[in-house]
C-alpha cells in the first residue's frame, strides 16, 4: 500500500454530540495560538493548499437553515512536524435562556490531497493552480494523523441542523493537539452557527450521480448479490442520500433473470431489482428511479446503436447484442418491455420511473435512436424516456431531456419549448464543458461546484445528471491519479470527472466537492421556497451570481451576503 493510500485509510468518524443551551456572544475571535500550533478559521468554499499563510482569525460564521448542514473549515499549521495530529469539538452552545438540547452528532474530519499531474485541457481562466499542484479534495476519517514542518492542514466539520431545532445563534469551539518535538500541544479555534427560521425539506431538484460496484478499492469486495454486497450497497446509498441525491441509476435489464416457461417463453424474475431499488428507496434516495442504458454503440463515436437482449442458446439465456430493428430485438422487447411495465405497476414504481436507451445521441446515430425509442413506445408506452443528449432533433423520442450545459446555452430556446410543452429539463455535466463553465472538476474553484444548482434555478433546468459519482478504474488508484486517461483513449478526464467520492475501508470517503454539491442542492430548494413567495426577489439574488451560463460572479462574500439576505427573508413571517 502506498504511503498516500494509507494515509486515506477510512476509520470510523470521530462523532461527537452537540449541545444548546446558555450562549456566548456573537463576536468576533482573533487565530488562537497555543505553543507553536496556530489555528483560524477559513470559509469552507475556499480550497486551502499546504501554502496557506495563517490567517487573521476573522470569524465566519455558518449560516444556515434547519434541515441543512453548517459546515466549518478550520486550518491548523505549526513551524515543526506535528505528529498524531487530533481534533475534538466541544458543545456547541445556543445564546439565550432555556434547557440544554443535544443535537445530531457532528463530523470532524481532516482534508487529504491528491495529486493533479495533469491540466484540463481547456482550462478555466480561474483555476486555482497550474499542474502538476497537490489539491484539496477527500475526507478523511483517520483519528489522526501527521502533518510536515510548515504545511497548513485543514480540518472539516459538518453539523446537521435538524428541522426542530431552535433559531438562533450557537458557539463552541474545535480543540487540537499534536505532538510538537516530543511534546504534546494544543489549541482552540472558535466555531459559530447561526440557525434561520426557515426549515429546507426534502429537495425538488432531481439530482443524479451514476455510480458503479467495482468495489475492487475498498478492502472488501464481496460477491454480488451475497449479504456482504447489500450491505456495502447500503452504505453507498446512504452516502448518496446524505448529500441530497435523490434519484437512484438501476438497470432492470442486468438484475432481471430470464427464464423459460412451460410454454418454452421467456419470463422475468425481477428479485434483484426489487431488492436494489428498496435499498434506495429505505435510505431516502428514491425519489426517482433511473433505468439503465439498454443500448450503446456499435464501434465508434458516430456508429448506430445496438440493443442488449437475452437470447436461448441450449436451455439457458445469454446476453446478446441486437439492431434495434431486427426481429432479435422486436421479440426481446415485445416481452421484456411489458413483463418491466406490469412490475413496475405491481410494485408502485411506474410513476416514478425513467428509463435510458443509450447515452448520448449525436447527428449521426439519430435514427437508430428513434429505433430504440420505437421499441420502447410501442411495448411501453408507459414508460418515460431520460437521456443525457447531444443533440436536439429527437423530438418524440425523448420526455426527459438532460443536455450537456453547453449544449443546453447553444440550444436554450429549444429547450424552453420543450418545457412550454410539458416535458422536462434537466442538464449535465462530465469531461465536458471545459474552460469557463461551471463543473466540478478538481482544479476549479469549489463555488462553481456549488453554483451548479443555482443555474438550475436561474435557467429552469429541474434536474442534474453526471456520470460519476465512483467511476474507479482497476489500474488507478482514485487518490494517487484523480485525472487518468479516458478509457477509448481520446483524451483526459478533467481531475475529479470521474469520482467525487474515494474508496475508503468498507465504503465511500466524501470530497469537500461533494459537500459543495449537498450544499447547493440545499441553495435550489431554498431559492424554489422565496420563487414561491417573491419570484422577483428570488430571480434577482440567483441573477447576482449566474450572469449566463458560462459567466458567474464567484466572490465568496458576495455569495455569503446573497444567502444571508435568502435566509433573512425566509425567515420574515409571511403576510396573511
Amino acid at each position: 500500500m502506498s504511503d498516500r493510500r494509507a494515509e486515506c485509510r477510512r476509520f470510523p468518524a470521530r462523532r461527537v454530540m452537540l449541545l444548546l443551551g446558555a450562549g456566548l456572544s456573537f463576536a468576533g475571535l482573533p487565530a488562537a495560538q497555543g505553543a507553536e500550533l496556530t489555528a483560524w478559521t477559513v470559509d469552507p468554499l475556499i480550497k486551502v493548499f499546504r501554502d496557506e499563510a495563517p490567517g487573521e482569525g476573522k470569524e465566519a460564521p455558518a449560516e444556515v437553515a434547519r434541515g441543512e448542514c453548517a459546515t466549518f473549515q478550520i486550518v491548523v499549521r505549526c513551524p515543526k512536524p506535528i505528529e498524531d495530529l487530533q481534533a475534538e469539538i466541544g458543545d456547541l452552545a445556543r445564546q439565550g435562556p432555556g434547557d440544554a438540547a443535544a443535537l445530531e452528532a457532528a463530523s470532524v474530519r481532516f482534508v487529504g490531497y491528491v495529486p493533479v499531474t495533469r491540466p484540463t485541457p481547456n482550462p478555466a481562466s480561474d483555476r486555482l493552480r497550474e499542474a502538476p499542484a497537490d489539491y484539496p479534495d477527500p475526507l478523511l476519517e483517520d483519528d489522526s494523523i501527521s502533518v510536515p514542518a510548515g504545511a497548513a492542514q485543514p480540518i472539516w466539520i459538518t453539523v446537521p441542523i435538524p428541522v426542530d431545532a431552535e433559531p438562533g445563534i450557537y458557539r463552541g469551539e474545535l480543540r487540537v493537539s499534536g505532538v510538537v518535538g516530543g511534546e504534546r500541544k494544543s489549541t482552540t479555534a472558535p466555531l459559530a452557527a447561526r440557525v434561520y427560521d426557515v426549515v429546507v425539506g426534502p429537495s425538488r431538484l432531481w439530482v443524479t450521480n451514476w455510480y458503479f460496484t467495482r468495489f475492487h478499492h475498498l478492502e472488501v469486495d464481496p460477491a454480488p448479490y451475497s449479504k456482504e454486497f447489500w450491505s456495502l450497497l447500503r452504505r453507498f446509498a446512504q452516502n448518496m442520500a446524505e448529500h441530497r441525491q435523490n434519484v437512484a441509476w438501476v438497470s432492470p435489464f442486468e438484475l432481471a433473470r430470464g427464464e423459460l416457461n412451460d410454454e418454452g417463453e421467456i419470463v422475468f424474475d425481477f428479485a434483484h431489482f426489487d431488492q436494489w431499488v428498496e435499498i434506495f428507496m429505505e435510505e431516502g434516495v428514491i425519489g426517482r428511479i433511473e433505468g439503465r442504458h439498454i443500448g450503446t454503440r456499435s464501434g465508434d463515436w458516430s456508429s448506430p446503436f445496438v440493443v442488449r437482449t437475452l437470447q436461448e442458446r441450449d436451455g439457458r439465456f445469454v446476453p446478446a447484442m441486437a439492431d434495434p430493428t431486427s426481429d432479435e430485438a422486436d421479440a426481446f422487447y415485445g416481452r421484456f418491455f411489458p413483463a418491466l411495465v406490469a412490475h413496475l405497476e405491481e410494485r408502485g414504481w411506474l410513476d416514478r420511473y425513467l428509463q435510458h436507451l443509450a447515452d448520448e445521441p449525436i447527428a449521426a446515430n439519430i435514427d437508430s435512436y428513434r429505433a430504440m425509442a420505437d421499441l420502447a413506445r410501442r411495448y411501453a408506452p408507459q414508460l418515460r424516456i431520460i437521456e443525457a443528449c447531444h443533440t436536439k432533433d429527437l423530438i418524440g423520442a425523448i420526455d426527459v431531456w438532460v443536455p450537456q450545459l453547453n449544449y443546453w446555452h447553444r440550444d436554450a430556446d429549444h429547450y424552453s419549448q420543450r418545457q412550454r410543452e410539458g416535458e422536462e429539463v434537466w442538464f449535465y455535466t462530465c469531461m465536458y464543458p471545459q474552460g469557463d463553465y461551471a463543473n466540478r472538476f478538481i482544479e476549479l474553484p469549489l463555488i462553481k461546484t456549488r453554483l451548479l444548482h443555482w443555474i438550475n434555478y436561474r435557467h429552469g433546468a429541474t434536474g442534474y445528471l453526471h456520470w460519476g459519482y465512483n467511476a474507479w478504474r482497476d489500474d488507478v488508484d482514485p487518490l494517487e491519479n484523480p485525472a487518468p486517461d479516458h478509457p477509448a483513449g481520446r483524451t483526459i478526464l478533467p481531475a475529479g470527472d470521474a469520482w467525487i467520492v474515494y474508496p475508503g475501508k468498507d465504503g465511500p470517503l466524501d470530497s469537500i466537492r461533494f459537500e459543495a454539491m449537498r450544499d447547493g442542492i440545499a441553495d435550489y430548494e431554498l431559492l424554489c421556497m422565496l420563487g414561491a413567495r417573491d419570484p422577483d426577489a428570488a430571480r434577482r439574488l440567483v441573477a447576482r451570481h449566474i450572469l449566463d451560463f458560462d459567466e458567474y460572479d464567484c466572490d465568496i462574500e458576495t455569495f455569503r451576503a446573497t444567502r444571508r439576505e435568502l435566509l433573512t427573508v425566509l425567515a420574515e413571517p409571511r403576510e396573511r
